[in-house]
């Protein structure tokens, strides 16, 4: 059962089905040096599709040599955060001793839980000769009970997740399950992410048996049931309809959602929980240097005020 309130459709009104619940244009922020992100969740009318709380694009972004990424060790609880690349690479390191160097079409599920703290910076050859980037990262919030789980790292190469091609459109399936492919991650609860690149004129069905779904189109064009939509757009449904999109150029969009959460999360700076108590123990324990250090970093990005 979905928390969020929601009316059934009325017999004989086709007003009250229309299947697209909530269109959200992605705000814009400016971090500096054109590195512009776009973030879609969480939302004034939506907190999450799914468990999917945070939803930003940043890039595209041109480094020069000698330039790069640095966002300097940062902590988390409550969720999971999952960093998606179409161009360039980030090296990722945590408080558990994970290094990995992520790059494009790969999964990279970084599980907080009680508590971790990660960084993310250009690698050094990226560095050295300059580089292009852009990408997505999401968080997922956690259950109610896997909030305090021990946190982890998973990764998996472009190259091992499920490819379905089909006439017109290409999809990886990163996360969860679609069209008849299974993705090798493991989630503490039910939710689905998949990249599909369509051609022009080409139809894309969402599966209904998903509770909370919806698109991001990350370029391109689309259209369903006769209205059209430019991305970056994020496209929210309702649950059961049945949808079929239309890519009216060739396109680009993230399929995304799942089982909806118990109820509403609190969220502040990086922690993601269903206590507020909770996050006031995380915002001291940060203060007070109680998460574990990131190998090899002396920087840390201090508690805001």
């Amino acid at each position: 059962m979905s928390w969020m309130p929601t009316n059934d459709p009325v017999l004989g009104d086709p007003t009250t089905c229309d299947a697209l619940e909530l269109i959200i244009v992605p705000r814009t922020r400016d971090l500096g040096d054109g590195f512009a992100v776009r973030r879609a969740l969480p939302h004034g009318k939506r907190q999450m599709v799914g468990p999917f709380i945070f939803f930003d694009h940043f890039g595209p972004v041109q480094f020069i040599a000698g330039k790069g990424m640095d966002v300097r060790p940062h902590p988390h609880i409550g969720l999971a955060t999952v960093t998606y690349l179409f161009d360039g690479k980030i090296m990722h390191r945590d408080s558990e001793g994970n290094i990995q160097e992520i790059a494009p079409g790969a999964m990279n599920l970084m599980t907080a839980g009680r508590g971790i703290a990660h960084s993310e910076r250009t690698p050094d050859v990226e560095r050295s000769v300059g580089q292009s980037m852009l990408g997505l990262q999401s968080w997922i919030a956690l259950p109610q009970a896997a909030e305090e789980i021990a946190p982890s790292f998973q990764h998996f190469a472009a190259a091992t997740l499920p490819m379905v091609q089909d006439t017109g459109f290409t999809a990886r399936v990163i996360a969860g399950s679609a069209f008849g492919k299974a993705s090798p991650v493991t989630m503490v609860s039910p939710w689905f992410y998949v990249e599909v690149n369509a051609k022009a004129g080409t139809a894309v069905p969402l599966d209904p048996d998903h509770e909370e779904r919806a698109i991001y189109v990350v370029d391109g064009e689309v259209e369903i049931a006769g209205e059209r939509h430019v991305g970056p757009t994020l496209l929210i449904f309702r649950p059961g309809d049945r949808i079929t999109v239309r890519a009216k150029t060739d396109t680009r969009m993230m399929f995304l959602g799942g089982d909806a959460l118990e109820g509403p999360r609190h969220i502040w700076w990086n922690f993601v929980s269903s206590s507020k108590e909770r996050i006031e123990q995380a915002k001291q324990d940060w203060k007070t240097g109680r998460f574990a250090a990131v190998p090899n970093e002396s920087e840390f990005i201090p508690l805001p005020e």
